[in-house]
């Protein structure tokens, strides 16, 4: 899952302009650079998303943004899952309908993949239930004993952790029957 917490101190942050927009901003550093915050939601589920950015202008400067939200629970109820997909870490479905959406998960059962742990067996449990259940029970929190061992093999592998990986539901369910 990704964090969404601010330190009540930093929350006046959220509303100082970025160094772009104003050199004398309280979040500019020497007037070229920054540490700012904006905030956006996610269009799909209305989560809140916290975009930090850190410019700084010396040598080798950087321009960076990140930004951290929360993860729904479930699909959207009249949607079936299609695809699952991994990129740097970060899970993601695709419904039929076309949407993309953070993978649903709870924050005691985050995802990850590369080692034997609890964050592979949380998405091996999670894509076992999805296969299980023909891609309409996409609700977060399924039990670690469902991980189907193929899923578990998949999660733990370091082959995973390359580029970018996508497996339809025909896929999930092969895996499944193996």
């Amino acid at each position: 899952m990704l964090d969404l917490q601010l330190e009540p101190t930093k929350i006046p942050s959220l509303f100082y302009a970025c160094v772009t927009e104003d050199k004398d901003s309280p979040s500019a550093i020497s007037g070229s650079g920054c540490v700012c915050r904006q905030t956006f939601y996610d269009p799909e589920f209305r989560l809140p998303v916290v975009g930090e950015h850190f410019k700084h202008v010396g040598e080798g400067g950087t321009d960076e943004w990140s930004s951290k939200t929360y993860a729904p629970l479930d699909l959207r109820p009249d949607d079936t899952f299609d695809r699952f997909i991994v990129s740097r870490g970060l899970f993601w479905a695709r419904t039929e309908k076309g949407l993309l959406s953070f993978l649903p998960q709870k924050s005691a059962l985050g995802y990850n993949i590369g080692y034997s742990g609890g964050g592979p067996h949380a998405l091996a449990a999670y894509l076992t239930q999805v296969a299980a259940t023909d891609g309409e029970n996409t609700a977060a929190g399924a039990s670690y004993e469902v991980a189907h061992p193929d899923f578990l093999a998949w999660t733990e592998s370091s082959a995973m952790d390359r580029g970018t990986n996508t497996l339809t539901l025909s896929d999930l369910k092969v895996r499944l029957r193996r």
